[in-house]
């Protein structure tokens, strides 16, 4: 474990902090910077996944006490039952996908130039739907009827596709089955828990042989570093998108693509 696979693990544990709950990709990112970087992390694409869950953290220190209350309530209260269920239908169909899909995904499509591609059309949709979405009228998860928690959640198996973006795609799904912009951003959020966590707990599962010390050293630093970046970018995205929409992140997903493809092209 040397010192530059230590940095190389800080910038790309920075790097997923900061995109992992903004609609860019985190994964696409990753994939993006590792082949730029030439990073040698632990086999089996485990470092990329797991430090995504420092950022889940980040979702569980600013919001643990709204998650606690939702716990609380819900022996009495329909409302915070509603949500626990919105939460584990959202999750159901990227679960079943991820799992029966995994080794074809990491094999196929984890590639930067698959990463280029769904970044500029992810940015062209996001325009088209900032454009044509239809009025909100969910206005929050307690409210969600099951079959809204399942549609969104069948948007996010989507975001199987390294580029395409995981809130991105479940903030773009909710918009499209009229959630307001607010409340999607945080169901993505919440989502992003059990989502997360699955597919971490999934890949250390499948490459538990191949774990050693060096690679759980190079892992934890790119943990350590996501989990602050994230907690920034969490405290700050909903008023942002409130204030300004999705639309300057789809800009930045069609330049960073753009600009990718050419690099590629060019070797």
């Amino acid at each position: 474990m040397d010192t530059v696979t230590l940095l190389q693990a800080a910038l790309l544990g920075l790097v997923e902090g900061l995109t992992e709950f903004i609609p860019v990709s985190s994964t696409g990112h990753l994939v993006l910077l590792v082949d730029l970087l030439g990073f040698r992390g632990p086999p089996g694409k485990v470092f990329e996944i797991v430090i995504q869950l420092g950022a889940i953290l980040a979702i569980l220190a600013v919001y643990a006490r709204t998650l606690l209350d939702i716990l609380r309530r819900a022996p009495a209260d329909p409302g915070a039952r509603r949500f626990i269920l919105a939460v584990l239908l959202g999750f159901l169909p990227a679960a079943v996908v991820g799992a029966l899909a995994h080794d074809f995904i990491k094999a196929v499509l984890f590639s930067p130039f698959v990463v280029s591609v769904a970044l500029i059309l992810g940015g062209v949709a996001i325009l088209i739907i900032e454009r044509m979405r239809p009025i909100a009228v969910r206005r929050s998860i307690e409210a969600f009827p099951p079959a809204l928690s399942l549609g969104i959640g069948t948007f996010q198996v989507l975001a199987m596709v390294p580029g395409v973006s995981r809130s991105g795609a479940t903030i773009m799904g909710a918009l499209l089955l009229g959630v307001d912009r607010r409340t999607a951003t945080l169901f993505s959020f919440f989502l992003a828990i059990p989502t997360m966590l699955g597919a971490t707990a999934y890949d250390l599962f499948k490459n538990r042989h191949t774990l050693d010390a060096a690679g759980a050293g190079v892992i934890a630093v790119g943990f350590v570093v996501a989990f602050l970046a994230a907690l920034a970018v969490v405290r700050w995205l909903v008023g942002f998108v409130g204030r300004h929409g999705f639309a300057p992140f789809a800009w930045y997903r069609i330049a960073l693509g753009a600009l990718m493809l050419g690099v590629l092209l060019s070797r």
